[in-house]
């Protein structure tokens, strides 16, 4: 019997290598591999958004995600903390698919995954067979393109931006084409708008360009010319709007993040630290399976000059140059704004000649990265149970819960749909996401961040205003803004989420509604 079992062991085994061995040899197959490796991302793209919608059925979406909300319904050439490329993806995205957390879970992976896919295109020219897919196997262990991920806000938007910026910089340098140069005009707008630490990709990429011995026939081109004056061109409707709003994102960028220079040059040496660690798994599994020789170690650290040592430049000059950035702006930064500078991360580990990639180390790696989605997936729910149970900061839990009694105090106040709501930060983004009438926002402990409404608006509409009870600044607030407006409710609430049976710890909440004024 165990001579059975046995022989069915290895039978099971030789299987499950004859798929994988299948699946490397379409993958390095020209006529199949982009098939292939779409299937791949797709299947990708499923679990981890699955695993998101699981794992964080606990609690409620992050309110940088309802900020992205927010700003959708306000839809403009700006936003006033952030570039507005986000919010116009989130706007587009909730066009079509409903208003439910797994929707935007969805969203944020089918981001990562297609910075994913801009990557293994960007890898095409350095790396071929089985070390393009070890590449781009490795790349999925990085958690910017998973955990990370998953929540989508100005940081994780940089991520497929970033990647069409590398991509298409590499190209148009070496084909010296216009239309490669435009293209990477192109994404150096859309990176540019997105996030303007993306500026620290373009001048790391301008840093590579100027280091490469064929800089002079770069430069006597027209492409770096195309690529400003496109990039410029895309960029010319937002840099209006910045100039006719007093560049408003520049003072909250310099204001948020204030610090001494001391405190900001440790902060831009653990942004690298930081980088570097995410970078650290797939970078400890490469080293572990190639076992390169010393040789194949310095060539891989400062590879001849050429395009290997352009890439080189390119990945690294951008994870650098925040410590100059922090020292220059006197400002903290932190290591999770390099979510988007791993594209080169494969080119930069596996490209070397002298460093082999085996069949067997290609086998092994890829059935990690395929073993490591599905692991997390069988344990989302436990992951759920537990984050239920530590309890989540920012009242995490209690975002639709809120909601709900807010929605409810209005129906009772108006018979008007719900066009305003107003809290504080956290709060109000939070919840914003959870109302089903889609209203705007009123930051009121801040309300130059939410510039669409002001004391007209309230007054001919109504609004319903709601803060935790301890948070004093939030209430003192609230009540200032009702005392000035026609009488409504005024209410008090306990709230507090069950998941399996288990009740979190009660928050209590005021609520206090006004109506519209009469003839409003």
């Amino acid at each position: 019997m165990s001579h059975v079992s046995a022989v069915g062991g290895r039978h099971k085994a030789a299987h499950k290598l004859s798929w994988l061995d299948r699946a490397l040899d379409a993958l390095a197959d020209p006529a199949r591999r982009e098939r292939a490796v779409l299937a791949l991302l797709a299947g990708y793209a499923a679990i981890w958004s699955l695993y998101g919608a699981i794992a964080k059925g606990s609690q409620d979406l992050h309110f940088d995600m309802g900020e992205m909300i927010a700003w959708s319904r306000e839809v403009a050439l700006g936003t006033p903390k952030h570039p507005p490329l986000p919010a116009w993806v989130v706007w587009a995205w909730f066009e079509i698919f409903p208003l439910q957390d797994w929707a935007y879970y969805l969203l944020a992976i089918v981001v990562a995954t297609f910075a994913l896919w801009v990557a293994w295109k960007a890898c095409e020219p350095f790396l071929d067979g089985d070390k393009r897919l070890v590449g781009l196997a490795l790349l999925t262990l990085v958690p910017f393109y998973n955990f990370h991920a998953l929540k989508f806000n100005a940081n994780s938007a940089m991520t497929p931006v970033w990647a069409l910026t590398t991509w298409w910089f590499l190209r148009s340098y070496r084909s010296l084409k216009p239309l490669d140069a435009a293209w990477a005009g192109l994404s150096a707008a859309a990176a540019m708008l997105s996030k303007y630490w993306s500026i620290v990709l373009l001048a790391g990429l301008g840093i590579a360009a100027l280091s490469d011995a064929r800089r002079r026939a770069y430069f006597r081109s027209g492409a770096p010319w195309v690529t400003i004056a496109v990039g410029l061109a895309a960029m010319a409707p937002h840099l209006a709007w910045l100039y006719v709003e007093g560049f408003r994102p520049f003072r909250y960028a310099m204001e948020s993040h204030p610090t001494g220079l001391w405190e900001a040059a440790l902060s831009g040496l653990g942004y690298v630290a930081g980088a570097l660690g995410y970078a650290a798994a797939p970078a400890l599994i490469a080293l572990a399976a190639a076992r390169p020789s010393w040789a194949a170690i310095r060539d891989t650290a400062w590879p001849p000059a050429g395009d290997r040592r352009l890439a080189l430049i390119a990945f690294a000059a951008p994870l650098l140059l925040p410590v100059i950035a922090a020292i220059a702006a006197g400002a903290a930064i932190v290591s999770l704004w390099a979510i988007g500078s791993m594209t080169l991360l494969p080119v930069v580990l596996l490209s070397s000649p002298q460093v082999v990639v085996t069949r067997v180390m290609a086998r092994r790696i890829l059935a990690l990265a395929i073993a490591v989605p599905l692991v997390a997936l069988v344990l989302s729910p436990v992951i759920a149970v537990v984050i239920h149970r530590q309890g989540v900061p920012n009242d995490a839990t209690h975002y639709r819960l809120v909601a709900q009694a807010a929605e409810q105090a209005w129906r009772e106040t108006s018979e008007e749909p719900l066009r305003l709501i107003g809290s504080y930060n956290n709060v109000l983004y939070g919840t914003v996401f959870y109302f089903s009438d889609h209203p705007s926002t009123l930051e009121i402990t801040d309300p130059e961040v939410t510039p669409w409404t002001d004391a007209q608006r309230v007054a001919r509409e109504g609004i319903v205003l709601f803060c935790p009870v301890e948070q004093t600044r939030c209430v003192e607030a609230m009540d200032a803004l009702a005392a000035r407006g026609p009488p409504g409710q005024r209410r008090e609430v306990d709230v507090s989420r069950r998941f399996f049976g288990v009740a979190d710890k009660p928050t209590r909440y005021v609520i206090v509604t006004i109506p519209p004024a009469a003839g409003g």
